[in-house]
């Protein structure tokens, strides 16, 4: 821990300075301190606050409890706001404030626990801060690993100190796969590890998505929103999928071209670039919208699209319906899953390359049948099943993917028969929100086990 501590010494300064840590960083060197709080959740970013916002929207705690919800990103902290204003429109009981994570400085997290003073830390995922255990193993606070997965890579790095990660052990680690509560076990020991389902199969909805009208960005794309309700079976009913009155196939096939490239990642951004000139060539007509996994890429992305004569412009910018075969490069949060409810098809980022792969999960609760890479071993707790049962459609590279989006987005939409098989292949895998809300009250409030 000394030399933990010695290497945050040297690592402040430098992070300070980084751009993305601008925002927050009151809060992150606690020159600003995080309100108080029964129960502590920190979300790394993305990912992570949406689980958070579903445990917030479940948990139904006996007595009233303060909330402090925590990330490391400002994508984050956008999410978590959304489910703080749900949450305390739904809940009684919770009082929530949000905040930056600060860095994990043993000496500043120390301070940071002592202040907050939780009764619960509840971590997400894979995120296991030295300081932050250490800070609550000293001060008395149970620690509770929620959804936990940990990568082979990761528990060879942990395992260069066994003696100091089983000092630091949870209370109770929940993982969402026997694979990711062995590894779990080796590092912490098989008492504190159970496993149980990835709460991101709660998070998929049984009801259809916002209906044309509803959209928010139905205005921009009215030729999706055509191809989109212009089929019977999209909206609701169980019938096959066929042009409504008076819209005849080619005026259908015409309309439905909308794709989106959803997380894309920095490492894969050539491979992109290729699928999006690849396409264009096909179909000049196609739109494409462009969503990079981190915010700070932007300017690279136009860099990139300008240097391939790719007509680009912002969402930001965007008010007015799309010219046919434009891209809309995506610098606005919380709109990718309406655009997956109007696109004819769709990639998801961070499967190219070995970067373990993007939440695909979204795009099918939306009726898509997404296109993946070959790199989604991040996601391997879904199951090989749904690459067998074709609802997800994997692709060995760059070309490949780009026809496989080519071939879907030319095919008859079929949203709810889509819909149905996915929540055919979740619904005897759900229930991890309320086995970790359970967990939670246990203990939080362990005399009313007693």
């Amino acid at each position: 821990m000394q030399i933990y501590q010695m290497a945050w010494c040297i690592a402040i300064p430098l992070l300070s300075r980084n751009q993305r840590l601008q925002q927050g960083l009151r809060q992150r060197t606690l020159r600003e301190i995080p309100a108080a709080a029964d129960l502590w959740i920190q979300a790394a970013s993305v990912g992570e606050s949406f689980l958070a916002w579903e445990i917030i929207r479940k948990l139904d705690p006996p007595r009233p409890i303060r909330v402090l919800l925590t990330t490391s990103t400002s994508q984050g902290m956008e999410i978590l706001e959304k489910a703080r204003v749900e949450a305390l429109q739904q809940n009684d009981r919770l009082t929530i404030h949000l905040a930056y994570l600060p860095f994990d400085h043993p000496v500043l997290m120390a301070r940071a626990v002592a202040a907050i003073r939780p009764k619960l830390m509840l971590l997400l995922e894979s995120e296991l801060w030295p300081g932050l255990l250490h800070s609550c193993r000293e001060q008395g606070v149970k620690v509770l690993v929620a959804n936990g997965r940990m990568t082979g890579r990761s528990l060879a790095r942990y395992r260069l100190w066994p003696a100091l990660w089983r000092h630091l052990r949870p209370v109770s680690i929940l993982a969402i796969s026997a694979d990711d509560a062995a590894r779990f076990t080796t590092l912490f020991g098989q008492e504190t590890v159970t496993t149980v389902s990835n709460i991101k199969f709660d998070r998929i909805s049984n009801q259809g998505g916002p209906t044309a009208v509803d959209n928010p960005l139905a205005h921009l794309f009215p030729s999706a929103v055509t191809a989109r309700d212009g089929l019977r079976g999209t909206q609701g009913t169980d019938a096959p999928a066929s042009p409504a009155p008076g819209m005849d196939e080619e005026r259908l096939a015409a309309a439905a071209k909308l794709i989106v490239l959803g997380s894309v990642r920095e490492e894969e951004e050539a491979d992109i670039i290729k699928l999006i000139c690849y396409l264009r060539e096909k179909n000049k007509q196609i739109i494409i919208a462009l969503f990079p996994r981190h915010m700070h890429r932007l300017k690279k992305w136009q860099h990139i699209l300008t240097k391939h004569d790719c007509p680009w412009q912002l969402r930001s910018r965007t008010t007015g319906p799309v010219s046919d075969g434009s891209i809309i490069l995506w610098d606005t949060m919380g709109e990718m899953l309406p655009a997956y409810q109007l696109a004819a098809a769709a990639f998801v980022g961070g499967s190219l390359a070995p970067l373990g792969g993007q939440n695909f999960l979204e795009p099918l609760t939306c009726g898509i049948r997404p296109v993946i890479g070959p790199h989604w071993d991040q996601f391997l707790w879904v199951g090989q099943e749904i690459i067998d049962q074709h609802l997800v459609l994997q692709a060995e590279n760059w070309q490949e993917a780009a026809e496989l989006l080519l071939h879907t987005a030319a095919l008859p939409l079929q949203r709810q028969q889509t819909r149905q098989k996915i929540m055919a292949y979740v619904k005897n895998r759900r229930g991890g929100t309320e086995k970790t809300c359970t967990e939670i009250n246990n203990l939080l409030f362990p005399s009313n086990n007693q």
